[in-house]
Protein backbone atom coordinates (compact mmCIF):
# COMPACT_ATOMS: atom_id res chain seq x y z
CA UNK A 1 0.00 0.00 0.00
CA UNK A 2 1.07 3.60 -0.59
CA UNK A 3 -0.27 6.50 1.50
CA UNK A 4 -0.25 10.19 0.56
CA UNK A 5 -0.72 12.81 3.27
CA UNK A 6 -1.38 16.53 2.72
CA UNK A 7 -0.51 19.58 4.82
CA UNK A 8 -3.85 19.27 6.64
CA UNK A 9 -3.01 15.79 7.81
CA UNK A 10 -5.55 14.15 5.51
CA UNK A 11 -4.47 10.93 3.83
CA UNK A 12 -5.27 8.84 0.79
CA UNK A 13 -4.36 5.22 0.17
CA UNK A 14 -3.63 3.26 -3.00
CA UNK A 15 -2.42 -0.22 -3.84
CA UNK A 16 0.78 -0.99 -5.75
CA UNK A 17 0.46 -4.70 -6.51
CA UNK A 18 2.77 -6.17 -9.15
CA UNK A 19 2.18 -9.83 -9.98
CA UNK A 20 5.38 -11.93 -9.77
CA UNK A 21 6.64 -13.11 -13.16
CA UNK A 22 3.79 -11.35 -14.97
CA UNK A 23 3.86 -7.59 -14.36
CA UNK A 24 6.27 -5.61 -16.52
CA UNK A 25 7.31 -3.76 -13.33
CA UNK A 26 7.98 -6.86 -11.24
CA UNK A 27 11.53 -5.65 -10.57
CA UNK A 28 14.15 -6.29 -7.88
CA UNK A 29 14.46 -2.53 -7.22
CA UNK A 30 10.67 -1.98 -7.14
CA UNK A 31 10.71 -0.31 -3.73
CA UNK A 32 13.45 2.12 -4.74
CA UNK A 33 11.71 3.15 -7.97
CA UNK A 34 8.44 3.66 -6.07
CA UNK A 35 10.23 5.71 -3.44
CA UNK A 36 11.63 8.06 -6.09
CA UNK A 37 8.19 8.45 -7.64
CA UNK A 38 6.74 9.30 -4.24
CA UNK A 39 9.41 11.97 -3.82
CA UNK A 40 8.28 13.55 -7.10
CA UNK A 41 4.69 13.57 -5.84
CA UNK A 42 5.88 15.13 -2.59
CA UNK A 43 7.62 17.98 -4.44
CA UNK A 44 5.12 18.60 -7.26
CA UNK A 45 1.81 17.53 -5.74
CA UNK A 46 1.01 15.54 -8.89
CA UNK A 47 1.51 11.96 -10.04
CA UNK A 48 4.32 11.75 -12.67
CA UNK A 49 2.34 9.85 -15.29
CA UNK A 50 4.94 9.90 -18.08
CA UNK A 51 7.73 8.90 -15.71
CA UNK A 52 5.64 5.96 -14.47
CA UNK A 53 4.46 4.64 -17.85
CA UNK A 54 6.87 1.67 -17.58
CA UNK A 55 5.60 0.96 -14.02
CA UNK A 56 1.82 0.47 -14.28
CA UNK A 57 1.23 -0.97 -10.81
CA UNK A 58 3.04 1.99 -9.22
CA UNK A 59 1.12 4.45 -11.39
CA UNK A 60 -2.19 2.82 -10.51
CA UNK A 61 -1.40 2.88 -6.79
CA UNK A 62 -0.42 6.55 -6.79
CA UNK A 63 -3.38 7.56 -8.99
CA UNK A 64 -5.70 5.80 -6.55
CA UNK A 65 -4.05 7.36 -3.50
CA UNK A 66 -4.29 10.84 -5.02
CA UNK A 67 -7.99 10.42 -5.82
CA UNK A 68 -8.68 9.00 -2.36
CA UNK A 69 -6.86 11.96 -0.82
CA UNK A 70 -8.78 14.52 -2.87
CA UNK A 71 -12.17 12.92 -2.41
CA UNK A 72 -11.64 11.83 1.19
CA UNK A 73 -13.83 8.90 0.29
CA UNK A 74 -13.69 5.45 -1.26
CA UNK A 75 -15.97 6.95 -3.94
CA UNK A 76 -13.32 8.08 -6.41
CA UNK A 77 -15.59 9.50 -9.13
CA UNK A 78 -19.12 10.92 -9.18
CA UNK A 79 -21.16 8.19 -10.91
CA UNK A 80 -24.46 6.40 -10.33
CA UNK A 81 -22.38 3.48 -9.02
CA UNK A 82 -20.59 5.73 -6.51
CA UNK A 83 -23.96 7.12 -5.38
CA UNK A 84 -25.29 3.62 -4.77
CA UNK A 85 -27.86 3.96 -7.55
CA UNK A 86 -26.49 1.27 -9.89
CA UNK A 87 -24.63 -2.00 -9.53
CA UNK A 88 -21.97 -3.19 -11.96
CA UNK A 89 -22.67 -6.59 -13.57
CA UNK A 90 -19.74 -8.94 -13.10
CA UNK A 91 -18.81 -12.39 -14.34
CA UNK A 92 -18.66 -15.37 -12.00
CA UNK A 93 -15.05 -16.54 -12.01
CA UNK A 94 -14.36 -20.28 -12.03
CA UNK A 95 -10.70 -20.65 -11.08
CA UNK A 96 -8.49 -23.46 -12.37
CA UNK A 97 -8.41 -26.74 -10.45
CA UNK A 98 -9.27 -30.39 -10.85
CA UNK A 99 -12.34 -31.39 -12.84
CA UNK A 100 -14.38 -31.90 -9.67
CA UNK A 101 -13.21 -28.60 -8.16
CA UNK A 102 -14.07 -26.66 -11.30
CA UNK A 103 -17.44 -28.39 -11.59
CA UNK A 104 -18.25 -27.46 -7.98
CA UNK A 105 -17.14 -23.84 -8.48
CA UNK A 106 -19.14 -23.55 -11.68
CA UNK A 107 -22.22 -24.87 -9.91
CA UNK A 108 -21.74 -22.31 -7.12
CA UNK A 109 -21.68 -19.47 -9.65
CA UNK A 110 -24.75 -20.73 -11.48
CA UNK A 111 -26.68 -21.21 -8.24
CA UNK A 112 -25.57 -17.72 -7.20
CA UNK A 113 -27.46 -16.25 -10.14
CA UNK A 114 -24.51 -15.27 -12.34
CA UNK A 115 -25.62 -14.70 -15.92
CA UNK A 116 -22.01 -14.56 -17.12
CA UNK A 117 -19.48 -17.23 -16.14
CA UNK A 118 -15.78 -17.08 -16.88
CA UNK A 119 -13.96 -20.41 -16.96
CA UNK A 120 -10.19 -20.58 -16.60
CA UNK A 121 -8.94 -23.34 -18.89
CA UNK A 122 -5.57 -24.87 -19.66
CA UNK A 123 -4.90 -26.57 -16.31
CA UNK A 124 -6.54 -29.95 -16.96
CA UNK A 125 -7.09 -32.07 -20.06
CA UNK A 126 -8.86 -30.13 -22.80
CA UNK A 127 -11.45 -32.91 -23.22
CA UNK A 128 -12.39 -32.52 -19.55
CA UNK A 129 -12.73 -28.77 -19.98
CA UNK A 130 -14.98 -29.31 -22.99
CA UNK A 131 -17.03 -31.69 -20.85
CA UNK A 132 -17.54 -28.95 -18.23
CA UNK A 133 -18.61 -26.51 -20.92
CA UNK A 134 -20.95 -29.09 -22.48
CA UNK A 135 -22.58 -29.71 -19.09
CA UNK A 136 -23.25 -26.01 -18.68
CA UNK A 137 -24.70 -25.62 -22.17
CA UNK A 138 -26.99 -28.63 -21.69
CA UNK A 139 -28.63 -26.70 -18.85
CA UNK A 140 -28.36 -23.09 -20.00
CA UNK A 141 -28.45 -21.58 -23.48
CA UNK A 142 -26.28 -18.60 -24.41
CA UNK A 143 -29.39 -16.43 -23.95
CA UNK A 144 -29.52 -17.46 -20.29
CA UNK A 145 -25.83 -17.70 -19.39
CA UNK A 146 -22.97 -15.98 -21.19
CA UNK A 147 -19.80 -18.10 -21.11
CA UNK A 148 -16.28 -16.72 -21.38
CA UNK A 149 -13.10 -18.79 -21.28
CA UNK A 150 -9.56 -17.71 -20.47
CA UNK A 151 -6.77 -19.86 -21.87
CA UNK A 152 -3.89 -17.78 -20.43
CA UNK A 153 -1.80 -18.69 -23.50
CA UNK A 154 -2.28 -22.45 -23.01
CA UNK A 155 -2.61 -23.34 -26.72
CA UNK A 156 0.19 -23.58 -29.24
CA UNK A 157 -0.24 -21.58 -32.47
CA UNK A 158 -0.45 -24.87 -34.39
CA UNK A 159 -3.35 -26.31 -32.37
CA UNK A 160 -5.16 -23.09 -31.45
CA UNK A 161 -7.56 -22.83 -34.40
CA UNK A 162 -8.78 -26.40 -33.95
CA UNK A 163 -9.31 -25.77 -30.24
CA UNK A 164 -11.27 -22.60 -31.02
CA UNK A 165 -13.46 -24.50 -33.47
CA UNK A 166 -14.22 -27.08 -30.77
CA UNK A 167 -15.09 -24.36 -28.27
CA UNK A 168 -17.23 -22.44 -30.75
CA UNK A 169 -19.78 -25.28 -30.80
CA UNK A 170 -20.91 -24.15 -27.36
CA UNK A 171 -21.75 -20.51 -28.08
CA UNK A 172 -18.75 -19.06 -26.26
CA UNK A 173 -18.84 -15.27 -25.89
CA UNK A 174 -15.05 -14.93 -26.17
CA UNK A 175 -11.72 -16.52 -25.35
CA UNK A 176 -8.92 -14.62 -23.64
CA UNK A 177 -5.34 -14.97 -24.81
CA UNK A 178 -5.50 -18.36 -26.60
CA UNK A 179 -1.74 -18.38 -27.32
CA UNK A 180 1.24 -16.93 -25.50
CA UNK A 181 1.77 -13.20 -25.87
CA UNK A 182 4.46 -11.75 -28.12
CA UNK A 183 3.45 -13.74 -31.24
CA UNK A 184 1.74 -10.88 -33.03
CA UNK A 185 1.54 -12.42 -36.50
CA UNK A 186 0.24 -15.75 -35.19
CA UNK A 187 -2.33 -13.95 -33.04
CA UNK A 188 -3.34 -11.75 -35.98
CA UNK A 189 -3.93 -14.85 -38.11
CA UNK A 190 -6.05 -16.35 -35.34
CA UNK A 191 -8.13 -13.17 -35.01
CA UNK A 192 -8.73 -13.14 -38.78
CA UNK A 193 -9.87 -16.76 -38.90
CA UNK A 194 -11.35 -17.42 -35.48
CA UNK A 195 -14.89 -18.84 -35.18
CA UNK A 196 -15.32 -17.05 -31.84
CA UNK A 197 -14.19 -13.62 -30.60
CA UNK A 198 -10.68 -13.30 -29.17
CA UNK A 199 -9.81 -10.97 -26.30
CA UNK A 200 -6.25 -9.83 -25.60
CA UNK A 201 -5.06 -9.68 -22.00
CA UNK A 202 -1.42 -10.60 -21.31
CA UNK A 203 -0.63 -9.38 -24.83
CA UNK A 204 -1.02 -5.79 -23.60
CA UNK A 205 1.47 -6.10 -20.73
CA UNK A 206 4.54 -3.93 -21.22
CA UNK A 207 3.06 -2.10 -24.22
CA UNK A 208 3.01 1.36 -22.66
CA UNK A 209 3.98 3.73 -25.47
CA UNK A 210 1.03 5.11 -27.43
CA UNK A 211 2.64 4.40 -30.81
CA UNK A 212 3.34 0.81 -29.78
CA UNK A 213 -0.27 0.44 -28.62
CA UNK A 214 -1.51 1.56 -32.02
CA UNK A 215 0.88 -0.84 -33.72
CA UNK A 216 -0.36 -3.77 -31.64
CA UNK A 217 -4.05 -3.03 -32.25
CA UNK A 218 -3.55 -2.40 -35.96
CA UNK A 219 -1.46 -5.53 -36.44
CA UNK A 220 -3.51 -8.04 -34.44
CA UNK A 221 -6.98 -6.47 -34.82
CA UNK A 222 -8.57 -8.41 -31.95
CA UNK A 223 -12.28 -8.48 -31.28
CA UNK A 224 -11.79 -7.37 -27.65
CA UNK A 225 -9.14 -6.16 -25.23
CA UNK A 226 -9.31 -6.59 -21.46
CA UNK A 227 -7.93 -3.90 -19.19
CA UNK A 228 -6.29 -4.51 -15.84
CA UNK A 229 -5.04 -1.13 -14.57
CA UNK A 230 -2.29 -2.69 -12.42
CA UNK A 231 -0.88 -4.38 -15.53
CA UNK A 232 -1.94 -2.14 -18.40
CA UNK A 233 -0.92 1.40 -17.58
CA UNK A 234 -2.84 2.44 -14.50
CA UNK A 235 -5.98 4.53 -14.87
CA UNK A 236 -4.61 6.88 -17.52
CA UNK A 237 -3.12 4.03 -19.57
CA UNK A 238 -6.31 1.97 -19.39
CA UNK A 239 -8.37 4.91 -20.60
CA UNK A 240 -5.89 5.36 -23.46
CA UNK A 241 -6.27 1.70 -24.47
CA UNK A 242 -10.08 1.94 -24.37
CA UNK A 243 -10.20 5.10 -26.49
CA UNK A 244 -7.83 3.66 -29.09
CA UNK A 245 -9.81 0.41 -29.21
CA UNK A 246 -13.10 2.26 -29.67
CA UNK A 247 -11.62 4.19 -32.58
CA UNK A 248 -10.91 0.83 -34.26
CA UNK A 249 -14.24 -0.83 -33.46
CA UNK A 250 -12.68 -3.09 -30.83
CA UNK A 251 -14.68 -3.85 -27.71
CA UNK A 252 -13.30 -3.94 -24.17
CA UNK A 253 -14.06 -4.54 -20.54
CA UNK A 254 -12.16 -4.19 -17.29
CA UNK A 255 -11.01 -6.76 -14.74
CA UNK A 256 -9.14 -6.90 -11.48
CA UNK A 257 -5.88 -8.80 -11.11
CA UNK A 258 -5.82 -10.24 -7.57
CA UNK A 259 -5.69 -6.83 -5.89
CA UNK A 260 -7.02 -6.38 -2.38
CA UNK A 261 -10.29 -4.49 -1.93
CA UNK A 262 -8.38 -1.18 -2.16
CA UNK A 263 -7.36 -1.88 -5.75
CA UNK A 264 -10.63 -3.63 -6.57
CA UNK A 265 -12.60 -0.61 -5.37
CA UNK A 266 -10.54 1.71 -7.58
CA UNK A 267 -11.06 -0.52 -10.64
CA UNK A 268 -14.81 -0.70 -10.03
CA UNK A 269 -15.10 3.09 -9.80
CA UNK A 270 -12.92 3.51 -12.91
CA UNK A 271 -15.10 1.04 -14.84
CA UNK A 272 -18.21 2.92 -13.72
CA UNK A 273 -16.70 6.15 -14.99
CA UNK A 274 -15.40 4.85 -18.33
CA UNK A 275 -18.21 2.46 -19.27
CA UNK A 276 -21.17 3.94 -17.41
CA UNK A 277 -23.75 4.92 -16.73
CA UNK A 278 -25.91 1.81 -17.15
CA UNK A 279 -23.14 -0.75 -17.72
CA UNK A 280 -24.51 -3.82 -19.49
CA UNK A 281 -21.34 -5.80 -20.29
CA UNK A 282 -20.19 -7.84 -17.27
CA UNK A 283 -16.86 -6.72 -15.87
CA UNK A 284 -14.27 -9.04 -14.30
CA UNK A 285 -14.42 -7.82 -10.73
CA UNK A 286 -14.81 -11.13 -8.90
CA UNK A 287 -11.22 -11.87 -7.89
CA UNK A 288 -11.78 -10.41 -4.42
CA UNK A 289 -13.86 -13.48 -3.62
CA UNK A 290 -10.68 -15.57 -3.72
CA UNK A 291 -9.41 -13.98 -0.48
CA UNK A 292 -10.24 -15.19 3.02
CA UNK A 293 -8.80 -12.00 4.56
CA UNK A 294 -9.21 -8.59 2.98
CA UNK A 295 -9.39 -4.86 3.68
CA UNK A 296 -12.81 -3.49 4.58
CA UNK A 297 -14.24 -1.17 1.91
CA UNK A 298 -17.94 -0.50 1.16
CA UNK A 299 -18.24 -2.93 -1.75
CA UNK A 300 -20.67 -5.83 -1.71
CA UNK A 301 -22.08 -8.37 -4.11
CA UNK A 302 -25.79 -8.87 -4.60
CA UNK A 303 -26.39 -11.65 -7.08
CA UNK A 304 -24.16 -10.98 -10.06
CA UNK A 305 -23.77 -7.25 -9.44
CA UNK A 306 -21.23 -5.32 -7.43
CA UNK A 307 -22.61 -2.45 -5.39
CA UNK A 308 -21.02 0.43 -3.53
CA UNK A 309 -22.50 1.55 -0.23
CA UNK A 310 -22.16 5.31 -0.58
CA UNK A 311 -23.48 5.95 2.95
CA UNK A 312 -20.42 4.12 4.28
CA UNK A 313 -17.81 5.75 2.06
Amino acid sequence: MVTLTDELGRSGVGECAPLPQLSCDDLPDYEEVLKKACQVVEVTGTVPEEQLRPYPSMLFGLETAMLNLRQQSWALFDTPFARGEEGIPINGLVWMGSFDEMQRRMEEKLCGGFQCVKLKIGAIAFDEELSLIRMLRQRFSSQNVELRVDANGAFSPEEALLRLEQLARYDIHSIEQPIQQGQWQAMAALCRNTPLPIALDEELIGVNDIKRKAELLDTIQPQYIILKPSLHGGMVGSQEWITMAQQRGIGSWMTSALESNVGLNAIAHLAAKLYGPHITMPQGLGTGQLFTDNIDVPLHLKGDRMWFSCYNS
